[in-house]
């Protein structure tokens, strides 16, 4: 893989004409995780889907910039909230779902590595239906994983498990995300007082920083000055919504 970016968004956002976001400036730090909070409809999974290239309905007036000045879409991977497996598929198709659809010949060897990694081989040849909500997510993280971008984009992923499962997979994912330029979309506060290196509140009027916890991520869920930022997370969040 190669050494991850600084990545800049600048600029706003309308739909028909009337303001998604106003123009706002947002830097992702090299090889970090940021982490994205806000209310819905603000514009969140637009700013990922931009980043990615992909379709929003929105018109963007500005640009998007990797700190080494090269393309930025073509280094990106995606993992969104629900886990998109092909139900038809074993696991193991799954997380080489992206080299079959480029009509390239998959690594197996980095495949079986990542499935041990997400502590699957026990379920290599399942079907999604076979798995659990958590199993899905992993396979899901293992095939973003299989790409080896260096930036890494991801929607609320973790957002439809239980409290349990979903902290296991937040522990997971940013031991198996080191060194990647992460940016985690969330209206989870404590999700991104336990992962967040740089946590941003966006709003429709522009995007305000706010001060991670100084314990290296992912914190304990019972860390106090995490627990403490959840706290000035949530009242920033219902101070804008009212």
């Amino acid at each position: 893989m190669t050494p991850a970016p600084d990545l800049t968004i600048n600029g706003s956002a309308t739909i028909n004409g009337v303001p998604l976001f106003a123009p706002l400036s947002l830097t992702l730090a090299a090889g970090q995780w940021t982490c994205l909070l806000g209310g819905s409809g603000v514009g969140k999974t637009t700013i990922l889907r931009l980043i990615a290239g992909l379709e929003t309905g929105a018109v963007f007036d500005g640009e998007i910039t990797a700190s080494d000045g090269k393309s930025v879409q073509d280094r990106v991977a995606y993992m969104a909230q629900d886990d998109l497996l092909l139900p038809w598929a074993t696991a193991a198709q799954n997380v080489c779902l992206g080299a079959r659809l480029r009509g390239q010949k998959p690594d197996l060897a980095r495949r079986d590595r990542l499935i041990k990694r997400m502590r699957l081989e026990d379920h290599m040849g399942k079907k999604p239906a076979e798995l659990s909500g958590g199993q899905r997510q992993r396979v899901a993280l293992a095939r973003t994983l299989m790409e080896d971008r260096p930036i890494v984009l991801l929607d609320e992923p973790f957002s439809a498990l239980d409290a349990r499962t979903r902290a296991d997979m937040q522990d997971l994912a940013a031991e198996a995300l080191q060194d990647r330029t992460v940016l985690l979309v969330t209206h989870d506060p404590a999700e991104a007082a336990r992962l967040g290196q740089s946590i941003v509140v966006m709003t429709q009027l522009g995007v305000t920083s706010c001060q991670p916890p100084h314990a290296p991520a992912p914190r304990k869920v019972d860390d106090l000055e995490t627990l403490e930022t959840q706290g000035a997370l949530l009242r920033l969040l219902r101070e804008e919504a009212a």
